[in-house]
């Protein structure tokens, strides 16, 4: 057997693959710190085949469903959770996995991600905030005008409100939730400034 088969890296930074026999970058190969030279004898390809020959023949030999076999071009990935088939440069990274990429997509680790903040910052589905918009007729509950997209709670209770645009959603936040505060604003805005007023020499009356 030959020095790079048994996962020796040559002179010019490339390893021979012990299964599919060929010279690869030392980056096509997982780490392994039980050998010396750190690399596995195996290319990432080659491993991620294997595992998944030895996963199907597993769930054959339990009498599990077997999830049929697609065949996937070099430089392309299949996500199980979209079934598309997409070319690497659309998967995260992730050093741990035989292949060295994500088990999701990023199109769908985002969505999932949309899902899980959600669930965690306001306890609703995506389905549930999809019915509040449409409640709201497709648009911002406050302006009436632009388009619905942050999830408003009370931070007392934590109860959801509605779905406001970015602005309305901000100028809440600035105003701190205080409807004394937002209701001067609005008279502020109308012409009606809240300001005492001198009535005697210095004695002021505050507005009811």
């Amino acid at each position: 057997m030959e020095a790079g088969e048994l996962g020796v890296a040559g002179e010019s930074g490339e390893e021979r693959c012990a299964g599919c026999k060929r010279d690869l970058s030392v980056a096509a190969f997982a780490r392994d710190k039980n050998r010396t030279d750190g690399l596995q004898v195996r290319c990432r390809e080659c491993v991620a085949e294997y595992s998944a020959a030895h996963y199907r023949r597993r769930r054959e030999v339990m009498g599990k469903p077997v999830r049929e076999k697609v065949d996937v071009p070099a430089g392309y990935k299949l996500c199980r959770t979209c079934g598309e088939v997409k070319p690497h440069s659309e998967w995260h990274r992730n050093a741990t996995a035989s292949d060295g990429l994500s088990t999701r997509c990023k199109a769908c680790r985002a969505i999932q991600g949309r899902e899980g903040h959600l669930k965690r910052q306001y306890g609703i589905t995506e389905a549930e905030r999809d019915e509040l918009i449409a409640s709201q007729g497709g648009v911002c509950c406050i302006c009436l005008a632009a388009v619905p997209e942050h999830v408003d709670h009370c931070h007392k209770t934590g109860r959801v409100r509605g779905v406001l645009c970015f602005s309305c959603n901000a100028a809440l936040g600035q105003f701190k939730d205080r409807p004394d505060a937002i209701r001067r604003a609005a008279a502020y805005v109308e012409g009606i400034a809240w300001k005492p007023t001198l009535v005697a020499p210095g004695v002021y009356q505050l507005p009811s």
